[in-house]
């Protein structure tokens, strides 16, 4: 196993790797929507906070050379089911075809009061 570490994303708020590689497939924590640089939240609402997770997300696969085309599988941790449409509008921007398999669902809260949470697992060719 390899831990990942980039400081183009937020750093651990816990006791967990931002990602962890083993063989040819890397495991990416969820990604909160925190702006590396601020260490807070991007203004508005589930959109802009959708995008800061994906940037997030992508620059931890790009620091081990790989990208969002190969993700495989991505959870998607919503505060309110009702942020669905909104994600997946910014969410689409970031993937194109094959997409990868998906889940999404409401959970009561997320940390430090997120509105969205990423994970994602990708393939390295």
């Amino acid at each position: 196993m390899k831990a990942l570490n980039t400081d183009k994303a937020p750093a651990a708020i816990g006791p967990y790797s931002q990602a962890i590689r083993t063989g040819n497939i890397v495991f990416l924590s969820g990604q909160l929507p925190i702006n590396p640089e601020t260490g807070a939240f991007p203004e508005g609402g589930i959109k802009e906070q959708t995008r800061q997770s994906l940037l997030n997300a992508r620059a931890i696969l790009q620091s081990e050379g790989l990208d969002l085309k190969d993700v495989v599988k991505t959870t998607v941790l919503l505060s309110d089911i009702a942020s669905f449409g909104p994600m997946n509008e910014v969410y689409a921007e970031f993937f194109t075809q094959p997409f990868p398999a998906r889940s999404a669902f409401a959970v009561r809260d997320l940390p430090k009061g997120a509105l969205v949470e990423i994970e994602m697992i990708a393939e390295a060719q």
